[in-house]
């Protein structure tokens, strides 16, 4: 119907979860979403079977875009990214958890986006919420590093660029398990079924951030 407003669709989906033997259980998710023309477009949210929530945010057009909110299996905020049309685009931050996992614990890192790229000062602190380390970049390229050791002994320069460098790793390949929580668990928007219900699972290696 011409107009009509989008439905919201719960689907049912997975993901590996390794298991001490080193097999592979799949863990369902509940995936609820709104369509258009095939492709995710609207509200979105990802929980457990329970109700928890992992992941909050929006798709335009099947791109992932607006505020993108991450809770951990237990419960506790660990992130959240600002995307525009799949871009980075706003400052991401991070949080630490406490031992049981069940709340934050301070935060982790602050770092502003542009198109994609670092741009601006990324900020980052310890576990017991002393400064850790403050770079800065210009469109993706770092400029400038400062770090200090959890004490607060500043690190010599040589050291806070290559920790520099370390950090930009680890961060990229989390923001990437991040994004594929959300991207590779979506809202089935071409149904077999009336239900609106389809068991999904994500790609061998796809695992959710605990």
């Amino acid at each position: 119907m011409v107009g009509a407003a989008p439905r919201l669709k719960p689907t049912l989906v997975g993901c590996a979860l390794t298991l001490a033997a080193g097999q592979a259980l799949a863990q369902p998710y509940v995936a609820v979403g709104q369509c258009r023309s095939g492709v995710p477009n609207g509200a979105y949210e990802l929980r457990m079977p329970d109700g928890r929530l992992r992941v909050v945010g929006a798709f335009a057009h099947g791109r992932m875009t607006g505020t993108f909110i991450f809770w951990n299996a237990a419960g506790a905020r660990i992130a959240v990214l600002p995307l525009d049309y799949d871009a980075r685009a706003g400052t991401i931050a991070l949080w630490y958890t406490a031992p049981d996992g069940r709340k934050e614990a301070g935060h982790k890192l602050e770092a502003p986006y542009i198109d994609d790229r670092p741009h601006g000062v990324k900020r980052s602190w310890h576990p017991n919420g002393a400064p850790r380390a403050e770079y800065r970049y210009e469109h993706g390229m770092l400029s400038a590093a400062r770090a200090w050791s959890e004490a607060g002994t500043p690190l010599p320069d040589a050291e806070a660029e290559s920790l520099a460098a370390r950090d930009a790793a680890a961060d990229e390949t989390f923001y990437a398990s991040l994004l594929a929580t959300g991207g590779e668990n979506l809202p089935a928007c071409d149904l077999d079924g009336p239900t609106g219900e389809t068991p999904r699972s994500c790609p061998p290696g796809i695992m959710p951030p605990s």
